[in-house]
């Protein structure tokens, strides 16, 4: 990751280092208590690395009109008793108030500014050049007070805003713990993997994942593809089986204005690379509450599929087994209902059990192994949905790019700015 500048390049003892994160983090809509905290936990090991550091953190919660929109007040609080360390609350992003409190930060404190979307320039300025974010009133006020931009906010990179992409201009960005564990890891999957590859791919963006599937074809650097979930459904269909018009219906509300791109990407994959394609040969359909298996040779049904079938996994087990490097992204059945988890579950646990290096992509995929409490028993476990998604696809991530840029303009005046070379 020579390109990135990240905290092993630097030393930072007693520089004022504004920390952009992403916990934007599931809240129960009555209390507002976290469902999960997981992304909160992630960010831990670069605030470590920054103990010695006078450390102002800027983040996200949802987003206006939204319910779970809130300030960072509870974030900083969680945050503050996971690392047993106390992190300020201001209720300010880039007025007085903010600027007074950075200015009378001390070396070892951490400061949290409230949810950066709660700045309207945050949220109009999505499409404006890096040129154009850098000046935004949240760069202008806050570039001034301190010395270098960090970031661990991997799961809004493919987003572009003056939080998140500004500060390159006007300052060195580096690569948190977290951004840079993301890139090393994600790299593996899109460049240079283990062989035999295999990428499970599912979930209900067919769209994302079939253009995850395509960027790994074109590369030649997969084996084989076996499709679950949503994304199985509509490769069957693709293929040429009718899977009930309810079914097709489904894919089709599910992606919406997208539907006709993805369908014609769909139709092209298999009819040009079918030999990577293993699709579902049995699935689980619900019929009044029930689980019940049918062959797909059986289909059409006019009863939603919500799961892959056991003939299915047993055709996935042995490539998982054999395989050099697993990739999965995104459930392979409605697994909120206890009835339809069986899928999904079975290829959690082949991706814990297996020798492989496994990667799992971010949203409910993530989530799944995070509450599991396996974390442990894969390789990486993404924090990002979108973005994650995005990378694994070949598509352009604004904050990585505002990564490299920062790179190319800083890194040879570091010395200068007294942040040593190691």
């Amino acid at each position: 990751m020579s390109d990135v500048l990240t905290l092993d390049n630097v030393r930072l003892g007693g520089k004022v280092v504004l920390y952009r994160v992403d916990v934007n983090s599931p809240l129960e809509p009555s209390t507002g208590a976290f469902l999960d905290d997981s992304r909160l936990r992630a960010i831990i090991p670069t605030l470590n690395s920054l103990k010695n550091s006078k450390i102002v953190m800027i983040g996200h919660q949802s987003r206006p009109g939204k319910i779970d929109f809130t300030d960072m007040s509870q974030h900083a609080d969680r945050i503050s008793r996971l690392i047993g360390k106390k992190i300020s609350f201001v209720a300010d992003i880039c007025g007085e108030a903010a600027i007074e409190a950075i200015r009378n930060l001390k070396t070892g404190e951490i400061l949290f500014l409230d949810n950066i979307r709660m700045h309207d320039d945050e949220n109009s300025m999505k499409k404006a050049s890096p040129e154009e974010t850098a000046s935004s009133e949240i760069i202008q006020k806050l570039a001034p007070l301190i010395d270098v931009y960090v970031t661990d906010a991997f799961a809004a990179a493919h987003r572009n805003s003056p939080s998140l992409t500004g500060f390159s201009e006007v300052v060195p960005c580096i690569a948190g713990r977290l951004m840079a564990k993301e890139i090393d890891n994600l790299q593996i999957a899109v460049s240079d993997p283990p062989r035999p590859y295999i990428a499970i791919l599912g979930g209900t963006k067919c769209d994302d994942s079939l253009r995850v599937a395509k960027n790994l074809i074109d590369k030649n650097i997969i084996d084989t593809i076996p499709v679950v979930g949503v994304v199985g459904n509509m490769m069957l269909w693709a293929s040429g089986i009718d899977i009930g018009e309810g079914n097709k219906s489904f894919i089709r509300n599910a992606l919406g204005d997208e539907f006709q791109e993805t369908w014609d990407l769909a139709v092209n994959l298999y009819e040009n690379h079918s030999e990577y394609f293993l699709l579902p040969t049995d699935v689980a359909i619900e019929v009044d509450g029930n689980r019940v298996a049918m062959n797909v040779k059986n289909l059409p049904t006019n009863h939603p599929i919500y799961d892959i079938g056991i003939s299915t996994l047993m055709q996935i087990r042995p490539l998982m087994i054999n395989a050099g490097c697993i990739l999965w992204n995104g459930p392979a059945s409605y697994f909120e209902l206890p009835g339809f988890a069986f899928g999904t579950i079975e290829i959690l646990n082949m991706c814990t059990e297996s020798s492989a290096v496994t990667i799992v992509g971010g949203g409910h995929t993530s989530a799944l192994v995070s509450n599991r409490g396996v974390v442990d028993l894969v390789t990486h476990n993404s924090t990002g949905g979108g973005a994650c998604l995005t990378m694994l696809s070949g598509g352009f991530m604004p904050v990585l790019d505002s990564l490299v840029r920062s790179n190319t303009k800083f890194r040879s005046i570091l010395s200068s700015l007294e942040l040593d070379n190691r």
